[in-house]
């Protein structure tokens, strides 16, 4: 499996790597990786792959194989490829990355905020939604939401992560929120995601990027709360 390093530091822009192999399709797959591969709701990571010695290839995205569990840089159309064996430089495009770890964090605090199950998600860098099944549709508000988020992101409050077993996991059925997205489980450990000391703020598995403390958010805004559906409510944020 590729080492990924984004998952002890989700603020490394770089690192060198050794291609493993270029599959059928032309993805590269290389023994560690910066490059967060779409999953969650979190679009994958683009960026470049300096080959050393034979120019750069330029990254349109990152995905996971059909096994789930293999990552592939995916080369932008027409790239030159490296080959098995080669070392390559992997930078990631950070004007893209960080909006998403910002994003992301948000989030996990609209998740604690609401406290109604949560159906689907979408990590975007500009703008981003939760759906929610909401028995009482008064129970959201536009406004009322904007101030609590704004002020959860200004109380600066910490962004850890802990591991727990496979096992841990399904004893605490709980932690999980989100009914349409499974976290990563199959490796026997799981990461955890603490917003305030000890998780005071929210606590869930994930296995996306987030920033290291709120206040790196900056002032977010609800932009719409949408029906679609008897129950769902799909709630919108964007930076403010």
């Amino acid at each position: 499996m590729t080492e990924q390093l984004y998952r002890t530091d989700a603020y490394l822009r770089e690192c060198t790597a050794q291609v493993l192999a270029v599959n059928e399709r032309g993805g590269i797959i290389l023994d560690r990786t910066v490059f967060y591969a779409a999953a969650g709701g979190q679009p994958g990571d683009r960026g470049v792959l300096d080959i050393d010695g034979a120019g750069s290839c330029p990254i349109a995205t990152t995905v996971y194989d059909t096994d789930k569990r293999t990552i592939v840089h995916v080369p932008a159309e027409g790239a030159a490829l490296p080959a098995p064996g080669q070392s390559v430089r992997a930078s990631l495009d950070w004007a893209f990355r960080s909006p998403l770890m910002r994003m992301h964090t948000t989030l996990h605090l609209l998740c604690a905020l609401v406290k109604f199950p949560v159906t689907g998600g979408q990590v975007s860098p500009d703008d981003s939604r939760l759906d929610f099944d909401i028995d009482d549709p008064s129970a959201v508000d536009k406004e009322k939401l904007t101030a609590d988020l704004n002020a959860l992101i200004a109380a600066d409050h910490p962004v850890n992560e802990r591991w727990i077993t496979d096992a841990e996991l399904e004893a605490n059925p709980g932690l999980v929120r989100t009914m349409s997205v499974k976290p990563p489980t199959g490796t026997g450990r799981v990461r955890l995601v603490l917003i305030g000391e000890n998780g005071s703020v929210d606590t869930q598995p994930c296995g996306g990027t987030h920033v290291g403390c709120t206040s790196e958010i900056g002032r977010v805004v609800v932009t719409r709360i949408e029906k679609k559906g008897r129950l769902n409510r799909r709630i919108r944020v964007s930076f403010a």
